[in-house]
């Protein structure tokens, strides 16, 4: 997946820029050379977070992965177990 030019704070950031009205989303898409498409993709996936709320979502996801390769791991023994389990000896 191609990596983003902005961060997510620089996201939260043009978010909480629109959120005080100075900007049209138009012009806050213009000055910040950003589609529309993707201002609103950001207000669905970061909207009403702050700072705080983003460091803890992105420790959520990298334990939310970490538990995911945990269980695929698990999941692999258990099947090559059963494989084994199921030959005649």
């Amino acid at each position: 997946m191609k990596e983003s030019r902005f961060t997510d704070e620089q996201k939260i950031a043009i978010l909480e820029e629109a959120n005080r009205g100075e900007l049209t989303v138009d012009e806050l898409c213009r000055k910040h050379a950003i589609h529309k498409q993707t201002y609103y993709g950001w207000r669905k996936r970061y909207g009403g977070l702050d700072e705080a709320d983003l460091q803890r979502l992105k420790a959520l996801e990298q334990e939310n992965a970490r538990l995911k390769r945990a269980l695929a791991e698990a999941v692999l023994d258990s099947q090559i177990l059963k494989e084994l389990n199921a030959k005649k000896w």
